[in-house]
């Protein structure tokens, strides 16, 4: 593919959808805490099952590809049928493969999810695996740095030296559930170097230690801004979304629809967000595109099958104006 406009760098997946016909939810009053419950050594049976690809760069490669944006993927897989599946799907989207490495005799990442009502709770293998830096990586306008296992500290060190050597690429970050737990020490090079970071409001208090109540403040905002990024969005559920682009704080809410199942609706913001950039909107219209395609998402099972094409995405960002969705400074 010619003349690309982002990598997408991290994990791809297969994802199984489980919902299940006999289970309930129990609730703590204290805590309000909620757990899925199943009678233990029987047979639940299933109402539905599907098969999608997933993982938070394949999410961002195909996302950005449907809306338009030349997109090449950056990952490491096994060397089984399902790399085959992923490398397959990302292929029929579109995506260039050109940096997709595959290791021999190691298997791809696998998660199991079980919907129920609406949210889902997710069983994650990610197989242990040395990713490979590809050994010549194109300068391209952005570059989408987003979640990896636990042997990601390599390839960070590699990629923060590559964007130091290459200052005219722009960052977008979005650090998984390894890198958040492996503490912002680790992270500390690369958020310098980030231009945008893409964090939900319980991520951004886990690295700024601020808690911010009830909702996202302007303060939370700029105590991530000084970490390094030169913006910060941070996404807050039924709240809404946020930018700070390090002088300005704009708000969106969200448009009124029903969550069928939420898988996706972070990478899908993440994409719409990021591919409204990339061809030349303003903060606020592309938060109204990160926010328009994780609603697409949200009314469908798995990560991809709700993410908008360009044709799509004009007729969601009319329905979010008749909707009353506001967007505005705080």
């Amino acid at each position: 593919m010619a003349n690309l406009d982002l990598l997408s760098i991290g994990d791809a997946n297969l994802d199984v959808f489980i919902e299940p016909s006999e289970s309930e939810s129990l609730c703590r009053v204290d805590t309000k805490e909620c757990f899925i419950a199943f009678s233990y050594a029987d047979k639940i049976p299933v109402k539905s099952l599907e098969f999608s690809i997933g993982g938070n760069a394949a999410n961002n490669a195909v996302g950005t590809r449907r809306l338009g944006v030349n997109t090449a993927a950056v990952l490491t897989l096994g060397d089984d049928s399902t790399a085959k599946q992923i490398i397959e799907a990302l292929e029929k989207e579109g995506v260039d493969l050109t940096y997709v490495i595959q290791q021999p005799s190691t298997k791809s990442n696998f998660n199991v999810a079980i919907t129920y009502t609406g949210e889902r709770t997710i069983f994650s293998h990610k197989s242990p695996r040395s990713y490979e830096f590809p050994v010549q990586l194109p300068k391209v306008p952005w570059a989408y740095l987003t979640s990896m296992g636990d042997s990601f500290r390599p390839f960070y060190n590699h990629l923060s030296d590559w964007l130091i050597k290459n200052p005219e690429v722009k960052l977008g970050f979005n650090p998984g559930s390894r890198q958040m737990r492996a503490g912002l020490d680790q992270l500390t090079n690369i958020m310098k170097l980030t231009h945008v970071i893409f964090v939900n409001k319980q991520e951004a208090e886990k690295l700024t230690g601020f808690e911010s109540k009830p909702k996202v403040t302007k303060e939370l905002l700029m105590k991530l801004s000084g970490l390094g990024p030169k913006a910060v969005v941070i996404t807050d559920g039924s709240n809404g979304s946020y930018v700070f682009d390090g002088n300005k704080s704009t708000h969106c809410g969200v448009l009124p629809v029903d969550a069928h199942e939420r898988t996706g609706a972070g990478d899908a913001f993440g994409s719409g967000f990021l591919a409204a950039l990339i061809k030349g909107k303003s903060y606020a219209e592309a938060l109204m595109w990160g926010t328009a395609n994780s609603s697409s998402v949200i009314g469908y099972v798995g990560s991809q099958r709700g993410l908008l094409t360009e044709m799509d995405m004009g007729v969601w960002l009319e329905r979010g104006k008749s909707s009353g969705v506001v967007i505005e400074e705080i």
